[in-house]
This record gives C-alpha cells, sequence and structure tokens, in this order.
C-alpha cells in the first residue's frame, strides 16, 4: 500500500520564486513577440533568442524550487533565505542579458570596454555564483530529509545533485578559448571565451552551424547541452516519479514505495550518465549529431546500466511484493472453499 504524498498548503509557495517564475514566463511572451518584430540578429540567431531561452528555464526551475520548498522540512528558514537569493540574483542576471538583447550585443563573454557592459559584466560575474552557491546549499540541506513520499524525496534529492552538477559544468565555458565576433550593427566584438569547442580553434565557433530550435552547434562540441541537462534533471525525476505513481494501481510491484524509489536512483543514475557522455563528447569537440563509436559505446553502456537497475529491482522488490499477494489469494481461496463446503447436520432431539 502506497503511503500518501503531503502537498503544500494554499499560499505556502515560496513567494520570492513564485514571482521569479512569473516574470520570466511573462519574459518569455514578451521575446516571441520581440523576435517577430526585430530582426536584428547575433551569431545568425535572432538577439531575443537567448533572453527567451533563459527565460524559460528559469521559469521552469524556479517553479520546481518554489514548489519543492512549499514542503514542511528542517532549515526551512534557511532555504527561504537562499530561495530569495535565488530569485533575485536570477532577475538581476536575466536583466543583464535583455538589456545587452535591446544594444544587440552579447551579453556573455563580452569583452567591451563600454560603460553598460564594463559593470554588467561586474554583476554577471558576482550573480552567477551567487546562483549556484543558493541552489547548492539547497541541495544540501533537503538532501537528507524525506521531504514528501519516498520517491518523490528521492527525485528531488538526485535532481538538485544534478542541478548542482549541471550549474558546476557551466563554469568550464570559460575555458574555451577567445572569439572574433561582430554584434547585431556589424561592430567587432571580442569574446574571452565561447560555448563551442571545435578542432582548430577558429576565431568563430559559435553560431557556425546549428541546429534548429536549440541552435546548438552541429559543427563542433557544444558545452551548452550538458548544462542544459544538468539544469533540469530535477523537473525529468520529478515527472517519472509522478508517472510511476499513476502506474501504481495498475501495476501490483510498484504499489510499494521502496520499488518506485529504487528505480527513481536507477533514472537518476543512468541520466548522470548520459550527462557525462554529453560533456565528455562536447569536450572533444564533437557534435552531438555526430557521435562516433566511442560516444555510442558509452551510450549503449548507460542504457544497458538502467535496463538491469530495472530488472534487479523488479527481481527483488517485484517478487517481494508479490508473495503477500499470493499467499492473501490463497487464504482467501481457502475461506471460500470452507465457507462452500456443507456443514454436518445435528441429530434432533426426538431421533435419539
Amino acid at each position: 500500500m502506497t503511503t500518501a504524498s503531503r502537498t503544500p498548503a494554499a499560499g505556502r509557495l515560496h513567494r520570492p520564486l513564485l514571482m521569479t517564475t512569473v516574470l520570466m514566463a511573462v519574459l518569455t511572451v514578451f521575446c516571441v513577440f520581440a523576435m517577430a518584430f526585430d530582426d536584428r540578429m547575433l551569431l545568425n540567431e535572432s538577439v531575443w533568442l537567448k533572453p527567451m531561452k533563459f527565460a524559460i528555464a528559469f521559469t521552469l526551475y524556479a517553479g520546481t524550487l518554489a514548489w519543492l520548498l512549499s514542503f514542511p522540512h528542517k532549515g526551512k528558514r534557511l532555504t527561504w533565505w537562499m530561495g530569495a537569493i535565488f530569485s533575485l540574483t536570477a532577475i538581476v542576471d536575466v536583466g543583464f542579458i535583455v538589456v545587452q538583447a535591446a544594444r544587440g550585443t552579447f551579453s556573455h563573454f563580452n569583452d567591451s570596454e563600454d560603460a553598460v557592459n564594463t559593470i554588467g559584466q561586474q554583476i554577471f560575474q558576482s550573480g552567477v555564483p551567487g546562483l549556484f552557491l543558493a541552489n547548492l546549499v539547497i541541495a544540501l540541506v533537503l538532501s537528507w530529509q524525506k521531504i514528501t513520499d519516498r520517491p518523490t524525496s528521492r527525485a528531488i534529492h538526485a535532481g538538485l545533485g544534478i542541478a548542482v552538477a549541471g550549474m558546476f559544468l557551466g563554469y568550464f565555458m570559460g575555458f574555451t578559448g577567445k572569439q572574433q565576433a561582430t554584434d547585431a550593427y556589424g561592430k567587432p566584438v571580442d569574446l574571452v571565451a565561447g560555448h563551442t569547442v571545435v578542432e582548430g580553434q577558429p576565431a568563430l565557433r559559435d553560431g557556425v552551424d546549428t541546429m534548429p530550435v536549440t541552435h546548438w552547434s552541429t559543427n563542433g562540441g557544444d558545452m551548452r547541452i550538458a548544462h542544459f541537462l544538468g539544469l533540469h534533471g530535477i523537473q525529468i525525476l520529478i515527472l517519472a516519479s509522478f508517472a510511476l505513481a499513476w502506474f501504481a494501481p495498475r501495476v501490483p510491484w510498484l504499489r510499494g514505495e521502496r520499488a518506485r524509489a529504487d528505480l527513481i536512483w536507477v533514472l537518476a543514475l543512468g541520466y548522470s550518465g548520459l550527462l557525462a557522455i554529453t560533456f565528455w563528447q562536447a569536450l572533444r569537440g564533437q557534435a552531438v549529431t555526430a557521435p562516433d563509436a566511442a560516444t555510442l559505446g558509452a551510450l549503449a553502456a548507460v542504457a544497458a546500466f538502467v535496463a538491469a537497475g530495472f530488472g534487479l529491482v523488479y527481481a527483488v522488490r517485484g517478487r517481494a511484493a508479490l508473495v503477500p499477494s499470493l499467499t492473501d489469494a490463497g487464504t482467501s481461496a481457502d475461506s471460500e472453499i470452507s465457507a462452500a463446503a456443507p456443514r454436518p447436520v445435528s441429530a434432533s432431539p426426538m431421533s435419539r
């Protein structure tokens, strides 16, 4: 039998994070309209695409934090302040990205010496560690606590850890080497780094050949992919825990929380393997669309691990869950047979 999960009471959502979620959602809509009317381009993509992608990412992540921090937990005052710091830092950082988009220039790695960019880069460089550290503290405080039901708690614990790793991997973009680009008006701009690793390190690597929608590089290794997977692993794992809960009434061996929690661990380890592979692939300058034999072998190994893990969980938890069911069924059948058996009729006093 499953244990009912505790749900956050109305009005208990973390308000600064909730406000950040709403602001980022509004910004997403604004950027969609801005792209329709503003034809300026940076690295072969709309100047408003980057603000939109950041707005979508923070809508999802801030909303997730607002939800999970609403559950009762120890250290709630500390996590509230960390959530507030995360919210403020996110608004400031994304605000600078919007300002640079409106100016038709780069927000990341921009080495221009104009006053707006110089001040903005200083704010940017101090804000990013704030996001990372606030998220790290929240992860450490919650990692040893059962926040809600066992499977969802495990998804939150693993997801926060993966998110911290994804944020940390973003720092490696700063070591990819300088680039020379032009802003939306054709003015040369020196970039101290980028997000694409290409053999030979040409003067311009970012935005040369890209995928549709995501604009991830098809010309080299794009470090944003691992960064993206890390940040949004928590949503995937939480959705997986919800899906397993939905299947539980229909699949007997999933009715126990331990079985579903163990499956979440297997998924989390497999997802971490995928994260590591995409980062390793990017470091080697290999496009995600052109995996070599080593990459395909690593992906196959991760898939085999997940399949074996699922099988092991079923063998251990599934059998333990099914045995009581069979015993109960046997007991019930015996009771029915006993009830159906004819009872001996006692002799009446007159016949004695």
